[in-house]
């Protein structure tokens, strides 16, 4: 899944009022246990009210969720900064 891909997908899900995907994976092109070098890191921001009185654990593990699938192909790793928009104005 590349970063178009995610950010449309996770779109589709959150329907955020803000969403950066930056593609990471040249920065960790030589981590063990990942073969392949595109598409494997990514940091991910996404603002969404669907956040609003959820823990940052619970905001993590639906982000993570919604890319599972990705994670059987070539997805790695995500940074995720997950906020309302409350939180983000601030």
């Amino acid at each position: 899944m590349d970063k178009q891909a995610i950010t449309r997908h996770l779109t589709d899900i959150f329907s955020p009022t803000h969403i950066d995907v930056v593609d990471d994976s040249a920065s960790h092109a030589s981590h063990r246990g990942t073969p392949h070098t595109q598409n494997t890191h990514f940091l991910v921001t996404i603002v969404s009210k669907m956040f609003e009185g959820q823990r940052l654990i619970d905001r993590h593990r639906s982000v993570n969720n919604a890319l599972k699938d990705a994670f059987s192909g070539t997805l790695h790793a995500l940074k995720i900064t997950a906020k309302t928009p409350d939180e983000w104005a601030k």
